[in-house]
């Protein structure tokens, strides 16, 4: 096996996380160079350390989180050069089950948020420049559904360009300098959940709807607690996912 490019990957995805942010509008919450707190808190917890703020993050954590959290979870060092940074970035961003389905769905696989052996069997069968493209726009796709693209979506869009280009690149035999790991700022990136979708977007896309089914099905659950504003709540969100459901549908049949 080639030896892992984790470390210049990780290089790359800390360009875009900035340093601590705790944005109102991100879904993240209180977030250090791209860990959030509730990552920390399970990090720190299995490790049976007391929890803290993600404030004091320190460096070998950091380095320990990303490894194991993100790159380890899509089984980046089992995928070619270049394929390995997108999905990684993407996993940072949105979570490695959805970073999972890109790579599955670009690669022509059953799309379960799991990295296995058919799906890396497809991805070696396959282009993994074309592989890498194709993934960054599915992300792009449905990162611009999101509620919070208007606050993020500028920076959203400039980090998957970058990530599209240079994987690309990498994938494609390109050689490119050794990034070096960053100066921090406090520059907000934002956590891009795919459970952060509109309604309005549940109608549009098959990712939005895949999503939003999931998303207001446990909306749904959460509000319906006894009494009755609690139900017609909760009756009301399952009406919408229905009426979304049945209009893609018949425009998938018009289509």
């Amino acid at each position: 096996m080639a030896a892992s490019s984790f470390g210049a990957a990780l290089a790359r995805v800390l360009r875009h996380e900035g340093g601590f942010s705790d944005h109102p509008a991100d879904p993240g919450g209180p977030t250090q160079t791209g860990v959030t707190q509730r990552v920390y808190d399970g990090y720190r917890a299995r490790k049976n350390l007391p929890p803290r703020s993600v404030r004091l993050l320190e460096e070998a954590e950091l380095v320990d989180i990303y490894r194991r959290h993100y790159w380890d979870a899509v089984r980046a060092d089992d995928l070619p050069v270049g394929l390995d940074y997108a999905v990684f970035d993407a996993a940072v961003n949105s979570g490695p089950a959805q970073a999972a389905k890109w790579l599955q769905r670009a690669a022509g696989v059953v799309a379960d948020g799991q990295v296995g052996t058919l799906t890396l069997a497809a991805v070696t069968a396959g282009d993994p420049a074309r592989l890498a493209a194709d993934l960054c726009d599915r992300r792009l796709a449905m990162l611009r559904t999101l509620r919070t693209w208007p606050v993020f979506g500028r920076g959203w869009g400039r980090r998957v360009a970058e990530v599209r280009r240079v994987s690309v690149a990498l994938a494609s035999g390109t050689s490119l300098a050794e990034p070096e790991m960053p100066v921090f700022t406090a520059t907000p990136a934002g956590k891009a959940p795919p459970s952060d979708l509109s309604l309005a977007a549940v109608a549009r896309s098959p990712e939005a709807l895949a999503g939003g089914l999931a998303v207001l099905g446990a909306l749904a659950n959460g509000a319906a607690q006894p009494g009755p504003l609690q139900w017609a709540v909760a009756l009301a969100v399952l009406a919408a996912v229905a009426a979304a459901a049945v209009a893609f549908v018949r425009r998938r049949r018009e289509a």
